[in-house]
């Protein structure tokens, strides 16, 4: 046993030694650097990147269970399946759950050394530019995030275009076997064909962004009413906003050019209309 095993260390140590070298230049002179201060630490990942976040005790328990569930259940999607061990981890005593939590801690713990050794060793550049990576990865997941609720919220589908319209409606006998090759088959008749042929797909693309114009506007408005303003364009923001000041000031004018009588009666109205509609506001608890 003693001969095996030493082969198969001698064997695990020069896979280690040939992902060292086969890194970049700048990656190894550090990698290079780092192993005369701690030798364990040039094979380990943290030479190559941050160290990989622990799984919390759920998504623990996920993984562990997933496997089996799809085996016991080979005709459930996926998507079931985590549903499935969602319900079951909520349904768990902290007794059961403690052991995935236990492992979460400890796992935790030695994350945020490696993260402290990790961002040890970088230069300023390298940490401006994993500040710029991470503010783009926010950017992105609250666009994610957004785009789900503005479909949950039943916002109008976007107008087709005129190829999209000619696409959907000759998929179906489009040349080809894959999906790519239908693609292109039919964008090469697209553009075979001639203008007055394109022109009831030009008045079909018009109907819908007209259809979508319509429907925008009406879903918006409810948007408004229901308090919703940062599911709406901005535009569509601004030219409210728009609207809304010049007719202050259409009132304004209004009220000027009246006499001092009726001018004092106005603006009793508007106080008046103003005191009401602050006493209809509920007030905002402190």
């Amino acid at each position: 046993m003693a001969p095996f095993s030493f082969m198969t260390a001698s064997v695990s140590l020069l896979a280690k030694s040939f992902n060292v070298f086969s890194c970049t230049s700048t990656s190894l002179a550090r990698v290079v650097q780092a192993a005369y201060s701690n030798p364990v630490k040039c094979l380990c990942t943290q030479a190559y990147g941050p160290p990989k976040r622990p799984l919390n005790g759920y998504m623990r328990y996920s993984v562990q269970q997933k496997p089996h569930m799809a085996r016991q259940n080979p005709d459930l999607k996926l998507t079931t399946i985590i549903s499935k061990i969602a319900q079951e981890w909520k349904t768990m005593s902290q007794e059961q759950k403690q052991p995935f939590e236990d492992a979460f801690l400890r796992e935790k713990e030695q994350f945020n050394i490696d993260l402290k050794n990790y961002r040890a060793q970088l230069t300023p550049e390298e940490i401006q530019q994993e500040v710029i990576e991470k503010r783009e990865r926010l950017a992105k997941r609250k666009a994610i995030r957004k785009k789900r609720m503005l479909t949950r919220m039943g916002m109008p589908k976007r107008p087709r275009s005129q190829f999209n319209i000619f696409m959907s409606e000759h998929y179906k006998e489009a040349r080809g076997t894959t999906t790519q090759a239908k693609m292109k088959s039919l964008l090469e008749d697209w553009r075979n064909l001639s203008n007055n042929q394109k022109q009831i797909f030009v008045e079909l693309a018009m109907d819908d962004k007209i259809r979508y114009n319509k429907e925008m506007a009406s879903w918006e408005d409810h948007m408004l009413e229901i308090r919703r303003e940062d599911l709406i364009r901005n535009k569509t923001l601004s030219a409210k906003k728009k609207a809304s000041e010049t007719a202050q000031t259409k009132t304004v004018k209004k009220v000027a050019e009246k006499s001092p009588t009726a001018r004092a009666a106005t603006t009793r109205s508007t106080e008046k209309t103003k005191a009401k509609s602050k006493a209809s506001k509920p007030q905002s608890k402190t």
